[in-house]
């Protein structure tokens, strides 16, 4: 028998002290990479995006891969592709510590709509508030010093 498995993951990481580094018309190419690195880590990415202070990816991880492991990698790989490129002068780093959210396969639209409307999402909603709210929908306990 074969290993088969559809574990879909919403993974949210945002910049250092959430500042708004992730600029515009640069911001896309960022999102393209990690997209990049997802798949060299056999991973079916369906979106990744964002604004300028923290990323969305929904993407399927292939088993034989730690979600650990590979969020580390997206960080360390962009980090350095940001800093390469220099395109986004005030990019410090990525915060340390990310959130990740699994959801059955029938949900896949909804997340990924959701994720590609992020800029009107933050017009109504900081980015704090939204992973609180993310962090509440799955309850998970958090510590609020930690949601900087």
């Amino acid at each position: 028998m074969s290993t088969y498995t559809q574990i879909l993951y919403q993974i949210v990481f945002g910049t250092k002290y959430r500042r708004p580094t992730l600029i515009k018309p640069h911001r896309d190419e960022v999102f393209s990479y990690m997209a990049g690195v997802l798949r060299n880590h056999k991973c079916h990415v369906y979106n990744v995006n964002g604004v300028e202070d923290h990323v969305h990816i929904i993407t399927h991880l292939h088993p034989s891969v730690a979600l650990a492991n590979v969020v580390k990698d997206l960080k360390i790989s962009s980090h350095k592709f940001i800093d390469e490129q220099g395109f986004m002068p005030d990019f410090t780093a990525w915060q340390v510590g990310y959130a990740a959210f699994t959801y059955q396969y029938k949900a896949l639209n909804n997340l990924v709509r959701y994720v590609q409307n992020q800029e009107a999402h933050h017009a109504k909603k900081s980015s704090r508030q939204e992973l609180k709210d993310l962090l509440e929908k799955h309850g998970i306990p958090y510590d609020d010093k930690y949601l900087e």
